[in-house]
């Protein structure tokens, strides 16, 4: 055996183990999905298909008997024919399998639609759970992760078919076999139990060739997820309100057009190119499969017919048998492409689950109470932290945040400020060093207890699209319904004239996408997600940690908002993390931050004094803004 045959033979043989594989993977999956769509709706389905395999079955008996008592009586061959009674009963049979066929057709589609409903939303409630609540964000940030959980997302509404979908037209293949079987009967029956094995092997060959390519084509869709992902994004970003607005006033319209064209273009031809190199030969062999095959059938039939070894009704038969036979290896439109493409998102989404669970169990799950904290502080102990294989973010941090006071963190961009936020909350855990509460290591505290103990409001916060109402509730959600609480924290963060001018108040969708909905500027979108963090501490939470909390208020309102702010906030744990000076001055300590490390603390007056850091990016901000360069007021 020659170097490239052994070469040739082991890719074969690997090519084959893989796709073994991977259809033990897929009716794996089936068996895990099949319990999602309910024992009433599944065997409605398995009986409703049974029946929809038996009756063309019936339909080729029925017209086979009908033909031949037709034409024996025609031709007054009475000892053959059973009279117009026979031809009467015939008829029935194939009148009533005809139309029960056409009968049964809404009704599986009707209870596949609840099946694949059931399915779906099973799927979909997974996979929030594992995305909120199961998943560290260690892992929700990592790209192959980010890839597979938009993969699972898309697969579940914006891209059919769906993991649904695929159940529901796997069941449909009950009546595909079932007619199968029923057709090589026949023609066992009819013409030889040989004949009946030809028709029942050059069918599956064939219905393996069919699956076969669909698996590779399979294959190639996903390894195209990238390039398809990237076009989706430009069709999709060139049909948002807020790309339109740049597009026009910076001239990119004919640019997107390109650009959009051409991704397009090389995303096709790759898909084009694969389709045909998968596709075309196959079809070739398999099709020269099925002629053997019907060629074989043939032959045999026409020589029994010749020597008179049977008649009319078994001619009818066996042909209508025969037909049936080939043409099993042809495309299933109710089920080939559900299931090949269905079960996508749930190989995704059982990949996703599978890494969160993996990394779940390397995070420490604590058991102690949080309620009461913090009551002293919490400190930062030579704190490493980075985003996975990157530099250190933070690099041996120590800082105490002091328990009933306020303390603003700045320093410049990459410096680790939302960083230290993400570690404060439990969004991540240190690689080095700890947090810790009160003298009690964080890790030892309950993630979701804890969490529950903090109001957040980060840079990127969430704009949803329900009632304003919502948007401010959702800081304590039970709370929603107590509308004088909304209203409250509203007016703390200075967004009660946001609520009063919009049309129907806090009923009122924060999105012009919906009826009567609004949307709202930078600015008021702010106040209302700092409404959130204001109804979070009034329900309980102790710690209020806002980054940049003024990023898109003018002059003027960031000093409205700072003095009810002091107001407000006395005798809470403040974490206030900034860019402008002007407010950060207020607070009771500053700490300033670069490379990951303090590098300086203290109050405004103390930090001016001594000339440092702070110093030198207060008096350049201060310049800017035409301000004093020492500020004024004092620490509350």
């Amino acid at each position: 055996m020659t170097t490239e045959t052994r070469a040739a033979s082991a890719t074969t043989s690997a090519t084959g183990s893989a796709g073994r594989s991977a259809a033990a993977k897929r009716r794996h999956a089936f068996a895990r999905l099949l319990p999602y769509a309910g024992a009433a709706p599944l065997s409605v389905a398995v009986l409703l298909n049974l029946l929809a395999g038996l009756l063309p079955v019936s339909f080729i008996v029925g017209t086979s008997v009908l033909l031949s008592e037709i034409s024996a009586f025609a031709g007054e061959r009475t000892e053959r024919t059973g009279g117009l009674g026979a031809i009467g009963t015939a008829l029935a049979l194939t009148v009533g399998a005809y139309v029960l066929q056409q009968v049964l057709v809404p009704y599986q589609a009707a209870v596949g639609e609840v099946i694949a409903r059931r399915v779906d939303g099973r799927c979909a409630g997974r996979l929030m759970t594992s995305a909120l609540t199961r998943a560290p964000m260690s892992v929700l940030e990592r790209e192959n992760v980010v890839s597979r959980l938009g993969d699972a997302r898309d697969g579940l509404g914006r891209r059919p078919p769906t993991p649904g979908e695929a159940v529901a037209g796997a069941l449909t293949l009950i009546a595909r076999y079932t007619q199968l079987a029923g057709a090589v009967v026949l023609i066992g029956i009819a013409l030889s139990p040989i004949a009946g094995a030809v028709a029942a092997a050059t069918a599956l060959v064939i219905r393996r060739g069919q699956r076969g390519s669909l698996g590779r084509l399979g294959g190639l869709w996903h390894e195209l997820s990238g390039p398809r992902r990237r076009v989706t994004y430009l069709r999709d970003i060139g049909t948002t309100v807020t790309a339109a607005k740049e597009f026009r006033t910076l001239g990119l319209i004919d640019w997107h057009e390109r650009r959009h064209r051409a991704d397009a273009k090389e995303y096709l031809a790759a898909l084009w190119t694969g389709r045909r190199r998968i596709l075309f030969w196959p079809f070739v062999r398999y099709t020269l499969v099925g002629l053997a095959g019907g060629s074989v059938l043939l032959i045999w039939l026409g020589r029994t017919a010749a020597g008179g070894g049977f008649g009319l009704l078994e001619l009818s038969v066996v042909l209508q048998a025969a037909i049936v036979a080939i043409r099993f290896g042809a495309f299933f439109p109710e089920s080939d492409v559900q299931t090949q493409y269905g079960l996508n998102a749930y190989e995704a989404l059982a990949e996703f689950e599978e890494l969160a669970e993996e990394n779940r169990k390397d995070t420490p799950r604590g058991r102690l109470t949080a309620e009461g904290l913090p009551a002293r502080g919490i400190r930062f102990e030579k704190v490493r932290f980075r985003y996975g294989e990157g530099r250190w973010v933070l690099d041996g941090l120590d800082l105490e945040i002091v328990a009933g006071g306020s303390t603003a963190i700045v320093g410049l961009n990459g410096a680790g400020k939302t960083t230290m936020v993400k570690l404060l909350t439990r969004l991540y855990d240190p690689e080095e060093g700890r947090l810790v509460v009160d003298g009690q290591d964080l890790r030892r505290f309950d993630p979701r207890e804890w969490q529950r103990r903090i109001a957040v409001i980060f840079q990127d916060y969430v704009r949803y699209e329900l009632s304003a109402a919502a948007n401010i509730g959702l800081g304590a959600p039970a709370a929603l319904a107590d509308r004088a609480a909304l209203l409250a924290a509203a007016r703390r963060a200075g967004a009660l004239e946001v609520v009063e001018s919009l049309p129907a108040g806090l009923d009122t969708p924060l999105s012009p996408r919906y009826r009567s909905g609004r949307d709202l500027s930078g600015g008021q979108w702010q106040r209302i997600a700092l409404a959130r963090a204001f109804l979070a501490v009034a329900r309980g939470a102790s710690v209020l940690v806002l980054d940049e909390p003024t990023a898109q208020l003018d002059v003027r309102a960031e000093a409205e908002f700072y003095d009810r702010f002091l107001d407000i906030t006395g005798g809470l744990t403040t974490v206030i993390i900034s860019h402008r000076f002007s407010s950060v001055r207020r607070a009771d300590r500053i700490v300033v931050v670069e490379h990951g490390r303090v590098v300086e603390q203290g109050d405004h007056e103390g930090l001016i004094r001594s000339g440092g850091r702070y110093a030198d990016l207060f008096h350049l901000q201060a310049r800017r803004f035409g301000a004093d360069d020492t500020g004024t007021g004092s620490p509350r």
